[in-house]
């Protein structure tokens, strides 16, 4: 868990100061609103992890002028996703573990930024599964904070809590919204003039059907949930295969999202001699590409084979999937490298000079693996080649690339 002051809280000047979760929609800003006109001095506090971001959160807060805290939750948020204690909602998304997660750390964070309680959007009732009373209440349960847990939106629908109790707040001026309709909040946002909202739940890629069968996916292939790959399968088609995982883009902005979250050790493929899509080809193991290559294990006394180029140079990089030090690990950033950019033109433009080439050896290990082969014949087969009777694609490694011609039969598999 990270802290980040995005717009600093100085200190407290009201009589009570609330730290407010702030995820941008609707609901939230007018539980702050509300509050304001009780006097009560708002901290927004928001969240960001793999599924969510804080852009709306900062947006908003800047409009009403509130302080913000940014939280990044990486780590626990992928653990709570894995092994959620309350179950899922429709799709990936363990909004009561979540909520009561987001409501915990808030609770953490009251004495450091001098507030009395935590307040969140949330209505009674609006959302079936994780909204309806019995859920609220586990919430509270989970944030360890019970009593100082103000829904402002539904509070005199629900139990007092302490800072009605200590006059830090006036119950009969809180609302008693519950149900589905937005009715209701359609007429705070007018009278409190909001004119800008995001859709309910529309922040979170857990409530996104597709999203959420993508990570499922993925979670089966590897067996867990890491930071890069959730990056890397929110564009592109995806194609699991028993050692690697295939990503291929499906217009000139997903090439350049999967550039920018690819790592030191995927394997890149794009067309050669005309434009087309860009795949990475991500490993399971960081020794997948070795035995891909058919790298095979030694009888006591037998001498080492010379290894090929291409597996000192996977040998050489650090394993990505090892341990917890996976969560750590940087992608790079190779839309930043002209090198690479380069070396990617010369490749679409059929033009690749002898100095950027891989070693016939690399090459041959290269076209050996099947994932990687696979890669090439599927860019091919999502380009304005496939037609064609032949057609070459180009693997990169590093900033290094080879070639090779395949035929419309090898691809037509792949229709």
């Amino acid at each position: 868990m990270k802290v980040i002051e995005a717009i600093k809280p100085g200190e407290k000047k009201a009589r009570a100061r609330a730290l407010l979760l702030l995820s941008g929609g609707l609901d939230s800003v007018l539980a702050g609103k509300l509050l304001e006109e009780e006097g009560v001095e708002i901290v927004g506090l928001t969240f960001r992890s793999p599924f969510f971001g804080a852009r709306e959160a900062l947006r908003v807060a800047r409009e009403q002028g509130w302080p913000l805290i940014v939280v990044d939750i990486t780590e626990e948020q992928i653990q709570i996703v894995e092994n959620p204690r309350y179950g899922y909602g429709r799709n990936l998304n363990p909004c009561i573990d979540c909520h009561g997660q987001m409501a915990k750390i808030a609770g953490e964070l009251l004495s450091r930024y001098q507030a009395d309680f935590v307040a969140t959007g949330e209505v009674l009732g609006e959302r079936p599964k994780s909204q309806n009373r019995q859920a609220l209440g586990l919430v509270e349960k989970l944030s360890g904070i019970r009593g100082k847990l103000l829904r402002p939106l539904s509070a005199r629908l629900l139990p007092e809590t302490e800072p009605e109790k200590q006059g830090l707040i006036d119950r009969e001026k809180l609302l008693d919204i519950s149900g589905r309709s937005r009715k209701r909040q359609m007429e705070l946002a007018e009278k409190y003039g909001l004119r800008e909202y995001p859709t309910p739940a529309g922040g979170c890629l857990l409530t996104d059907p597709g999203f959420s069968a993508r990570a499922r996916q993925l979670r089966e292939w590897r067996g867990r949930l890491i930071p890069e790959d959730i990056e890397i399968i929110k564009c592109g088609r995806l194609f699991f295969v028993e050692e690697a995982l295939i990503v291929i883009g499906r217009d000139e902005k997903e090439n350049g999202k999967i550039i920018q979250r690819s790592l030191e050790s995927d394997i890149l493929v794009t067309t050669y001699g005309f434009k087309g899509p860009l795949a990475a080809v991500r490993f399971r193991r960081p020794d997948g590409m070795k035995e891909a290559a058919g790298t095979e294990e030694r009888k006591p006394g037998e001498s080492a084979p010379e290894e090929p180029g291409i597996e000192k140079q996977v040998s050489s990089l650090k394993a990505p999937f090892e341990g917890d030090e996976a969560i750590k690990k940087r992608m790079v950033s190779r839309k930043e490298s002209g090198e690479f950019a380069e070396l990617w033109r010369e490749l679409q433009e059929g033009k690749l000079t002898p100095e950027k080439q891989l070693s016939a050896k690399d090459e041959e290990a290269m076209f050996g693996i099947p994932a990687v082969k696979e890669a090439c014949l599927r860019v091919i087969r999502y380009s304005r080649m496939r037609e064609n009777q032949r057609a070459a694609a180009a693997v990169i490694f590093g900033l290094k690339g080879g070639v090779r011609e395949f035929r419309k039969e090898d691809w037509q598999k792949y229709f």
